[in-house]
């Protein structure tokens, strides 16, 4: 980990509950999952089940990653989730402020992604190893010296929207593994997921969940 461990201690802000998902706004700085060793066990998902002890796990977000997050209640709805995501179903948008303004006003990342195990968890574009990986962007607004983004990925690598950012020569403010500098000194990395688009595991219906961006 890039720093101690020090999850912020607000209540949960539950976005949606029914019999069969339950959908939360994950706060910046919460683990999705425990980590390895005792200090890193509080974590989301173990926060959930406290409330929810049927909870099941069907994705996560990075520590430093805000936003929509959603659980199963009931292995069928884990499964038929697990899928949506794994065919590439489920829609995501996150909102990122990043270093300077982009003068294009949208555009598409196409650079694969694989480890860098010298650096892990660090992420690094390889295009003879690295895994397909694609991020759509709109910029919101570029003023004062960074600009307000829309990111859409269409694949879940790690850390992609990250790198993709990155790899523009915008990376993340606040980003304490990509950022250097200035783009690092802020007081989280600012990048939040604000919407999940799914179709519900009891009849299919479209859902779309919204968590307002804190940034």
């Amino acid at each position: 980990m890039s720093s101690k461990y020090n999850p912020p201690q607000d209540p949960l802000e539950f976005l949606h509950e029914d019999h069969e998902v339950l959908l939360v706004n994950k706060p910046s700085g919460l683990l999705s999952v425990p980590g390895k060793g005792p200090d890193l066990t509080d974590c989301l998902i173990a926060r959930v089940q406290a409330a929810f002890p049927t909870a099941l796990l069907v994705h996560r977000l990075d520590r430093d990653t805000s936003g929509v997050m959603i659980f199963a209640l009931t292995p069928h709805a884990q499964r038929h989730l697990g899928l949506q995501f794994e065919k590439r179903m489920t829609k995501k948008t996150y909102v990122a402020r990043v270093w300077g303004e982009m003068t294009e006003k949208t555009g598409t990342v196409d650079l694969p992604l694989i480890v860098d195990w010298p650096n892990r968890p660090k992420q690094m574009v390889c295009h003879d190893t690295g895994k397909p990986a694609q991020t759509d962007w709109r910029v919101i607004r570029a003023r004062d010296g960074e600009s307000r983004v829309r990111l859409m990925p269409k694949t879940g690598r790690s850390h992609q929207l990250r790198v993709h950012m990155l790899a523009l020569g915008h990376p993340i403010l606040g980003d304490p593994f990509y950022a250097t500098g200035p783009a690092r000194e802020h007081p989280r990395l600012m990048l939040h997921s604000e919407t999940l688009q799914f179709r519900h595991p009891d009849g299919g219906k479209g859902m779309r969940i919204t968590a307002k961006c804190p940034f």
